[in-house]
Order: C-alpha cells, then sequence, then structure tokens
C-alpha cells in the first residue's frame, strides 16, 4: 500500500512538473508573439545580411530591443525588390544599378544604409590569350553583362572614360550563369560582372580583368532599402539596422578566416575562390552619406544619358536617412 502511494505521489509530481514547463513554455511563445514586431529582411547568398543571418549575433540585438527578425533568402536582384514593392519584405539587401532603374520606374524606395565599395572584384574580363588589351579594343567586339545590374554601368562608365560609346561595342544581355558559359565557349569575347563570378573565372576559366571598377569607374556598393511609408514610421528599427549591421561588418574584417568559411559554404564554392574574393575588398555598414549619394547620382546621369531610363532622378529625394 505504501509502495503504491508512493508511485502515485511521484506521478502526480511528475505531472505537475510536466505541466508547469509546459505553461512556461507557452507563456513564452505566447509573450514573444504579443510584444515582438516582427521585421523580414531580404538577402542573396554571402552579402552583408547573409553575413549577419549566419553569424546571429543581429537577431539576438533585435530581440533585446522587442523586434523578431526573419529572413528570405532570393536567388537575384529583380525578384528582391518586387518582393520589397509587395511589402512582403521589409529591408533588401541589393546592388548599386537596381536601385536607379527601379526609382526611374516609379518604385517607392529609400536608401537606408550603404556598404564599402567592391570596386577591385568587379570588372570586364577577357581570356589570358586575348588580343583585347584595353578598353579601346573592345570596339565591335561582343560584351556579355546583366541589363540593369552594377555590370550595365561598369562597361558604360568604362566606356566613356575612354572616350567611346555605347554603340562601340556589341552587347550581349545575359545572366550571369549564362554568361560564364558563353564567356567560357568563347561566344562572347567579354564579360562584365562582380565577384564572386570574377574570382571564379580567374582561377577556372583563365581570364583576367581588363579593367575593374577602381579609379571612379564604378564603386559597386551594397545598399540597403525599404519603402518610403515604411521608413518613415520605423526609424528606431533602421537605426539599429545599421548599427548591428556596422558591428557585423568590423567583425567581418577582423575574422577572415570564419568569413571564408562562412561563405564558401553558403556560395558552395572552393575556399581559394573565396579568399581570393574577400582579400580584395572590406566590409562595412554605414548611413547615406554625400559620397555615396553622388555615386548614385552619376548611374542615375549616365543611365539617362544613355536612354536606359525615361526619368531624371534626384538621389538625394530617395534618400531616408544621411549621416551628413
Amino acid at each position: 500500500m505504501t509502495k503504491q502511494r508512493t508511485r502515485k505521489t511521484g506521478l502526480v509530481l511528475l505531472l505537475l512538473v510536466w505541466l508547469a514547463v509546459a505553461f512556461y513554455g507557452y507563456q513564452q511563445v505566447n509573450d514573444e508573439q504579443t510584444t515582438l514586431k516582427t521585421i523580414t529582411l531580404g538577402y542573396q547568398k554571402a552579402d552583408p545580411f547573409d553575413i549577419a543571418r549566419q553569424r546571429g549575433v543581429l537577431a539576438k540585438k533585435m530581440k533585446a530591443k522587442g523586434y523578431k527578425i526573419v529572413w528570405k533568402q532570393f536567388q537575384d536582384g529583380a525578384a528582391e525588390l518586387q518582393a520589397l514593392k509587395s511589402g512582403s519584405i521589409d529591408y533588401a539587401r541589393i546592388g548599386d544599378t537596381p536601385p536607379v532603374v527601379n526609382l526611374a520606374a516609379g518604385a517607392s524606395f529609400v536608401y537606408i544604409a550603404a556598404g564599402s565599395t567592391k570596386a577591385a572584384g568587379s570588372g570586364i574580363l577577357v581570356k589570358k590569350n586575348s588580343t583585347i588589351k584595353s578598353i579601346k579594343d573592345l570596339k565591335g567586339k561582343r560584351v556579355a553583362y546583366t541589363k540593369g545590374t552594377s555590370s550595365n554601368y561598369l562597361i558604360l562608365s568604362a566606356l566613356k572614360k575612354a572616350g567611346m560609346s555605347a554603340s562601340d561595342i556589341k552587347w550581349v544581355n545575359l545572366d550571369n550563369a549564362a554568361a560564364s558559359v558563353a564567356f567560357n565557349k568563347g561566344k562572347v569575347d567579354a564579360w562584365a560582372t562582380w565577384d564572386p563570378m570574377t574570382s571564379t573565372a580567374e582561377l577556372t576559366q583563365n581570364a583576367k580583368l581588363l579593367v575593374t571598377g577602381e579609379n571612379g569607374v564604378s564603386s559597386n556598393r551594397d545598399y540597403v532599402l525599404s519603402t518610403a511609408s515604411f521608413a518613415k514610421n520605423n526609424e528606431e528599427v533602421s537605426a539599429l539596422l545599421v548599427k548591428y549591421l556596422s558591428a557585423d561588418m568590423t567583425w567581418a574584417n577582423k575574422h577572415s578566416t570564419q568569413l571564408v568559411k562562412m561563405l564558401s559554404d553558403s556560395l558552395n564554392l572552393s575556399t581559394k575562390i573565396v579568399k581570393r574574393m574577400v582579400a580584395r575588398r572590406s566590409f562595412s555598414m554605414t548611413a547615406i552619406n554625400q559620397t555615396v549619394i553622388k555615386e548614385e547620382q552619376d548611374i542615375a546621369d549616365l543611365f539617362y544619358e544613355a536612354g536606359l531610363i525615361k526619368k531624371k532622378l534626384t538621389i538625394k529625394d530617395a534618400v531616408a536617412y544621411t549621416s551628413d
């Protein structure tokens, strides 16, 4: 009888403990659902948002401030900006040229933050044994690029600096995957793109950079965008994101070995390729300043001049907050 009573008492105690744990768990989840505001961030593999996502610190810091971070991955910038436009994400990490194209088309986007330049890893590739030795040698040649991206601007800018016009080359609009195949098979004479494609081509396709984005050709920065309405109503969120992303980028600069492994896994590329990519750039994320406003204005002006956009833009009008 005593053993049965002891067993029953033990079962009751076990049940009470289980109920207490279950209630606590429910309360924690329920409290989070009712108190945390969800912020959705769109990213592409190996971009600053992806680094922050994998590191995991930003989400924890945002949670401590009352925000739950949700990450959404995209294959390209076009899909990401469409998601931003539709409201399925709140912020997008994107390159320097798509914002200009979309603003000219009437999108109500604003610039939130800017990253560091990726000029050294962006450029026009040719084969090492090519007879093309300078930009002027591209005259009449087939050059692969992706319309509406930084490669589009880089070619226009490089041609302009060489005293050439857009009509001097044969433009071949391809996405990066198709451009890589065309370049490898010799169906195009040159290919304008950015890292990690440039590093991959240099190490696996007997390629070299004819010209890079350096010396004022194309800075090719990362930008964080939001919609004008969301940015207006969420200044604290934007400020926190810039602050915590900046800390993540500082971490990236100081931990290159860990960063290379992280990005190699994310991109499914060899560490040799990623090391080259990382070695020729640095990482940062800051509020928009006059330098980057001018860079974006240069893109907008050149695209308007070339007839690629029909609306003349004033980039400073599309900036949510500035640091100066």
